[in-house]
């Protein structure tokens, strides 16, 4: 984020509007109408707009939970879930780092993917003073593949719980960085062997709006009742655009939602209202009368749509490995060779913003992350920076 900073490119020498950015984790297509017509009903009735401004319980509006047990339940078909099991919170962000606390005890241990979402390590760094991280690769860097020998990632996961213990195994699905998925039966196969080591899972759901694959992964209806050592983490972030409309909630068993519950109470006391309420008027209407279905359906095309382009402009304009997006807003690509150099020479000489993939494990040190989410709505400027970046190298 510091490298796309408009500061940090005028210092460059660059003119920030002619810069082609691929370094932004945001989506860009509209929120619905019917949430915004929610936020003018609150904001137009003084009485309601009075209410807004209240505490709200520390786990959040009980109408509110209702209904998002009720889209889980209609839109991913998850089971067994009550209101009991899901808490509300500022942020996604937030909720991860209050489930560090609740959980985990200084000198624990936690495990993580090889490449994983950047902001895990520092988080938990901060959890007790430090916990100990450990990594289990998944990136085939030969093959340039995320998940693909599932057998073999298996059986080094085994080998960890076994010797090292771990409390929590945390990554996300769809992936930031790489835009792949754990496929389902492996998915099931890691929360079974994690709960006979008595290990959490807990999966990191932000880019659950956006899964590519013709049908809809089958672990979106893993439900924390039939497993109990699931966790699992959402955001309001990514599938109505509501990024800065800060709001996130997490699933798990009821002990876990009551420890995270006092977490909460010390961190920020309770969840925006006003966003709950904004969010449970749109979610009263629009899962009744079909149309929160089709804004996710329309929204996830859009998107699909935005991966393949990106990842043909790859293939056409630098001829570079690269994963194929099973979801979320990204791919990596192999550079061959140091990506902190590679993405500031590109900049210097482009006006192009990568994101070097050092920052999300050892197995990216020589790629660089691609995001096209800020441009779903804008696939020629998107190729655009694909043809500097390939004129410039040619150049070399």
């Amino acid at each position: 984020m510091e490298l796309a900073d408009r500061d940090n490119i005028i210092n460059m020498g660059l003119d920030p509007d002619d810069v082609i950015s691929f370094a932004g984790g945001w989506v860009n297509h509209t929120a619905p109408d019917e949430l915004r017509a929610a936020y003018e009903r609150i904001a137009t009735d003084r009485d309601t707009f009075h209410t807004a401004g209240a505490y709200s319980p520390t786990a959040g509006l009980p109408q509110l939970r209702e209904l998002l047990v009720a889209m889980d339940r209609e839109l991913y078909a998850t089971e067994g879930l009550e209101v009991g099991n899901l808490i509300i919170g500022a942020n996604s962000t937030q909720l991860t780092y209050c489930l560090f606390v609740a959980l985990l005890d200084p000198g624990d241990r936690v495990l993580l993917f090889d490449p994983t979402y950047a902001n895990y390590p520092p988080q938990l760094a901060f959890c007790h003073g430090g916990v100990e991280i450990l990594t289990l690769p998944v990136l085939d860097v030969d093959a340039w593949s995320y998940f693909a020998d599932a057998g073999a990632i298996l059986g080094r996961l085994e080998e960890i719980l076994e010797r090292d213990k771990p409390k929590l195994l945390l990554f996300s699905s769809p992936d930031n960085p790489t835009g792949g998925s754990v496929p389902d039966a492996a998915f099931f196969d890691l929360i079974d062997l994690a709960a006979r080591h008595g290990c959490f899972v807990a999966v990191d759901y932000a880019y659950r709006a956006q899964y590519f694959t013709e049908e809809q992964p089958a672990q979106f209806a893993a439900s924390p009742i039939a497993h109990p050592n699931l966790i699992k983490i959402h955001s309001n972030s990514k599938w109505c655009r509501g990024l800065g409309r800060r709001l996130g909630w997490v699933e798990a068993r009821a002990d876990v939602i009551d420890a995270l519950e006092i977490v909460q109470q010390s961190v920020v006391l309770c969840p925006d209202t006003l966003h709950q309420m904004a969010l449970a008027d749109y979610l009263e209407r629009a899962l009744p009368d079909g149309s929160l279905r089709a804004y996710m359906e329309d929204s996830r095309a859009a998107y699909k749509a935005a991966a393949q382009h990106l990842t043909g402009c790859v293939d056409d304009y630098l001829q570079m490995k690269r994963i194929t997006p099973q979801g979320g807003l990204y791919t990596v690509v192999d550079v061959g060779r140091n990506a902190d150099d590679f993405v500031y020479e590109v900049l210097e000489n482009t006006g192009v913003i990568f994101v070097p993939g050092g920052g999300f494990g050892e197995t990216l040190k020589n790629a660089v992350r691609l995001s096209f989410g800020p441009l779903v709505n804008d696939l020629d400027r998107m190729e655009q920076g694909f043809e500097r970046v390939r004129d410039y190298l040619a150049r070399c």
